[in-house]
């Protein structure tokens, strides 16, 4: 690994997956009587950081029953063919809309090609192996994973995209979130204070799916949520408020976009200027430079996303 794994003394454990950069993308390990499923996958060079993971924890790879995706978005996917050939015992648990993109992922590629081009694409994601599906559980909601002496309750989760699931892990009382509860970057935080902001990554994007998901976690009354991007906040039932708070100011920058040319330059310009009001109304310390070239892709794919949700709101 290139990192510490992170105990949480609750049984969950995380790791950096080092995709793209440092503190980007978090791997959640999750540990009950010798049994281990793994919460999202990065790409296909997490490998050595997973088994290095288990090896921490005295496990094999014989040990992991469950690779578990919150999405099919190939930074939370895209490690789970190579997953699959090296964990002989473990099912794949996906969103029932993802299950046949894991069996015959070609669709799935051709759409990140769209987005990255050719070459980045499969640079970042190399060819996406195929899971037969016999080997996949169709997580729909309310599907209950047992793991040893634990129990993953598997609840429908859009709003970021239709094809999204978060996890309940009912002994610790957390909730694996994917993106669907927003990103917060640990370059961020000031004196432990995490700042959190809402995903709006194309193209399933609903503002509306979004804030029910949300409070819907928020009923569980978590003690803490566990975000691909980046691992543990606690508590989580501010920030939830804050996130909610902050994904009206999104649907009002892009309805403000609505007359514009290039809406989703638009977009991003309003998006960049709310993150940089936030990150210095949280206290962040580092420059406005810096906080761009943390933010810049996530800036990006927003601003995409709320821009195809704004034009099918208008050819509805």
């Amino acid at each position: 690994m290139t990192g510490p794994l992170i105990d949480y003394h609750n049984g969950i454990y995380a790791f950096d997956a080092d995709y793209m950069r440092p503190l980007l993308a978090a791997i959640h390990l999750i540990e009950s009587d010798g049994r281990a499923a793994f919460v999202d996958t990065a790409n296909f060079e997490v490998m050595p950081q997973a088994l290095a993971a288990l090896g921490a924890r005295g496990l094999g790879p014989e040990s992991v029953d469950y690779v578990i995706l919150t999405h099919i978005h190939l930074d939370h996917a895209g490690g789970a063919g190579v997953m699959m050939e090296a964990f002989p015992n473990a099912k794949l648990v996906v969103h029932p809309r993802g299950a046949r993109h894991m069996v015959e992922p070609s669709k799935l590629m051709a759409g990140v090609e769209g987005v990255y081009g050719q070459e980045r694409a499969r640079r970042m994601y190399g060819s996406l192996i195929p899971i037969p599906a016999a080997r996949i559980i169709e997580a729909r909601d309310n599907t209950v994973l047992r793991l040893g002496s634990r129990e993953l309750l598997c609840i429908d989760a859009p709003g970021h995209a239709k094809h999204h699931i978060a996890i309940v892990d009912r002994q610790s009382g957390g909730i694996f979130t994917g993106d669907t509860f927003g990103i917060s970057y640990r370059e961020l935080d000031v004196d432990g204070r995490p700042l959190i902001m809402p995903s709006s990554t194309p193209i399933q994007f609903d503002p509306d799916e979004m804030r029910a998901s949300i409070e819907l976690m928020l009923s569980f009354n978590p003690d803490a949520v566990y975000l691909t991007h980046f691992s543990r906040l606690a508590p989580p039932a501010e920030l939830g408020r804050k996130v909610l708070r902050l994904l009206d100011r999104y649907v009002d920058i892009a309805l403000g976009a609505s007359a514009a040319a290039d809406k989703t330059a638009v977009i991003r310009d309003g998006l960049t200027r709310l993150l940089l009001d936030e990150a210095r109304h949280h206290g962040v310390r580092i420059s406005d430079q810096s906080i761009l070239e943390i933010w810049h892709l996530d800036l990006e794919l927003n601003a995409q996303g709320l821009a195809y949700w704004l034009e099918s709101q208008e050819a509805a």
